[in-house]
């Protein structure tokens, strides 16, 4: 079909001319790179009441929203600032209990202490005494089986005092109805989580030494 010049310029004349024209999106180097990009809509957009951008308005009025997208955006900082300083806390947790344990390996090993006379502990008879240190209370106790053994006297749920019972081959602790097997310490009934920490004795002669502390955690 011969060139018409007519045709040709009566088709350029059909052209939609905008450049954001849907139907132009296929060509090049005729608009902006961003002509097409989706536009968010004008309620989506925080408008501060004196007019001004965000960035210029002071700190307080930035923490507390003024409508739902501004708030949105609240939201998800500050649920960022608690993830990060949840994160931050449990590491410095973790880094905590790492120092303690290093420094609970590196410390000397407390030294003997002489607890009682051996003829004087008759079966039932109960000894209490401070071991490693004058604020850590332990019970001696000699069973009706005539066995030694000894324990830290602190509770390993809250630290309250637990009292023998010889008797039912308990220990007690009153404050939460805790109890530990006199024979080997372990918890048994209540809230304690872990067994009383063991004070391991010495006999040399007639007489009965605390030696060193083992900490128990089945």
């Amino acid at each position: 079909m011969p060139d018409n010049p007519q045709r040709r310029f009566e088709a350029d004349l059909a052209l939609d001319p905008r450049i954001d024209s849907p139907g132009r999106e296929g060509l090049t180097g005729t608009t902006r790179a961003d002509v097409y990009a989706p536009r968010r809509d004008p309620v989506d957009v925080t408008v501060a009441p004196d007019g001004r951008p965000m960035e210029e308005q002071p700190k307080w009025r930035r923490d507390f929203a003024i409508d739902w997208p501004e708030d949105h955006h609240v939201a998800r900082r500050d649920f960022t600032k608690f993830l990060v300083l949840t994160s931050g806390a449990f590491a410095a947790g973790q880094g905590w209990i790492a120092v303690q344990s290093l420094v609970r390996k590196r410390r000397p090993a407390p030294e003997r202490k002489r607890i009682a006379s051996l003829a004087a502990l008759t079966p039932g008879a109960v000894v209490a005494f401070d071991y490693p240190g004058e604020h850590d209370p332990c019970l001696l106790i000699r069973t009706r089986e005539g066995e030694l053994v000894a324990y830290s006297q602190k509770c390993t749920h809250l630290a309250c005092a637990v009292v023998p019972r010889v008797d039912e081959g308990v220990l007690h602790c009153p404050c939460h109805e805790g109890y530990f097997d006199l024979a080997t310490g372990r918890n048994i009934a209540g809230p304690p989580p872990r067994p009383l920490p063991a004070i391991e004795l010495a006999i040399e002669g007639d007489d009965v030494y605390a030696v060193a502390v083992q900490l128990r955690s089945t």
